[in-house]
């Protein structure tokens, strides 16, 4: 295990927002930053001290990041898998690549899961429709059938009713093998952010409770309006996953609460996630400074909650409602992740709001008029 320390550069793959806001916590201790991105002013790029423009699968590119970090990281799972392989065999990248390998996989991703002893949805995997059609019989109506690899934010998966209406995933399988899910009838959806570092110490951040619209993350309410019972059972299980994939770094673990209080594991996020940006305000360390600390072999902090707390997402359209109303909220902490274009569901940024009555909170959100239309 290498300690990395002040002064040295980190590398990051991908200059999303994920990748500006570790840049950020990793400045505060005087660590500087390099990324690799295929766009100039990419949000990480304008916090960065070093900018490699290329394409994630470039070796020159790859190479020169190697030879130019201490330690080599990622912000987001669809990178190239074998050229982050290449990687870890020139620099350090204490994460590894098979943490990728098998989350930029569903298959494997559910198959992990199970091997670790936490449960998933009823699923079966397919090649083709026409095995889609054999196994169908063994997930039922209705189901969810989504690609193998790719898809976020509700993107290629599609929500099957009834056996009439399965030829209307047979375009998914132009795309990849896919699964099909049982479709399960939650009550709530959580997520449970769990750091590592490689000596093995880990810590997760209090549970959020998730709301979605569209199929994107809208708000992460923390903490979660769930049982005690409900709380154990979700760290236990994220534990668990880290433990068995030997995590370094972090690793968001998206559940489905049922009516009896048990869980159900969803999927896996190999990185920061969306629903950990409350941490920033609300904790005594952010999911970013904890990641920073982790792949750094720094000691990690236990997470308090300073405060209950709600993020809702800023998307494209809601950005000229929100400049209109900002210089009024003291409470509000806004992020804006400097991404050029302000396009219509497209994540620009966040806001957080501390406030011990969530319910109060959560009706601010709904009246002020930035996420209502």
């Amino acid at each position: 295990m290498k300690t990395i320390l002040p002064g040295q550069t980190i590398g990051i793959i991908g200059g999303g927002q994920l990748g500006r806001m570790m840049a950020l916590a990793a400045k505060e201790a005087g660590l500087k930053i390099a990324v690799l991105d295929p766009v100039m002013d990419s949000p990480c790029g304008q916090v960065a001290d070093i900018r490699i423009v290329a394409q994630y699968d470039d070796e020159a590119a790859l190479e020169e990041l190697g030879e130019v970090s201490d330690v080599i990281t990622y912000e987001f799972e669809n990178i190239d898998y074998e050229g982050l392989k290449r990687v870890t065999e020139i620099a350090y990248v204490p994460q590894g690549a098979e943490l990728v390998r098998i989350t930029q996989n569903r298959i494997r991703e559910k198959a992990e899961i199970n091997a670790s002893g936490v449960p998933v949805a009823n699923y079966v995997a397919a090649e083709t429709f026409d095995e889609l059609k054999n196994k169908i019989g063994e997930v039922g109506f209705p189901c969810i059938v989504k690609t193998a690899f790719g898809g976020y934010d509700g993107k290629g998966q599609m929500k099957i009713d009834s056996e009439n209406e399965l030829n209307k995933a047979e375009s998914l399988f132009d795309h990849s093998a896919c699964i099909a899910e049982a479709f399960v009838p939650f009550e709530k959806e959580i997520s449970v952010i769990i750091q590592r570092n490689p000596s093995g110490q880990s810590y997760c951040l209090p549970v959020a409770e998730n709301i979605h619209k569209d199929h994107i993350l809208h708000e992460s309410i923390v903490p979660a309006r769930v049982g005690r019972n409900v709380l154990e059972a979700a760290e236990g299980a994220a534990k668990k996953i880290a433990d068995h994939l030997n995590l370094v770094g972090t690793l968001a673990v998206e559940m489905f609460v049922m009516k009896d209080g048990s869980i159900v594991i969803n999927e896996l996020a190999p990185r920061p996630h969306n629903s950990g940006h409350y941490s920033i305000e609300a904790c005594n360390v952010s999911q970013f400074q904890q990641h920073i600390r982790a792949i750094c072999g720094w000691p990690l902090r236990k997470p308090k909650l300073w405060s209950p707390a709600v993020m809702v997402n800023v998307l494209g359209e809601h950005v000229a409602p929100l400049k209109k109303v900002i210089t009024n909220k003291a409470d509000w902490s806004v992020h804006l992740y400097g991404k050029a274009e302000a396009k219509e569901k497209r994540k620009m940024g966040h806001v957080t709001i501390l406030g011990d009555q969530l319910d109060s909170v959560l009706e601010e959100i709904d009246s002020i008029g930035v996420w209502t239309k």
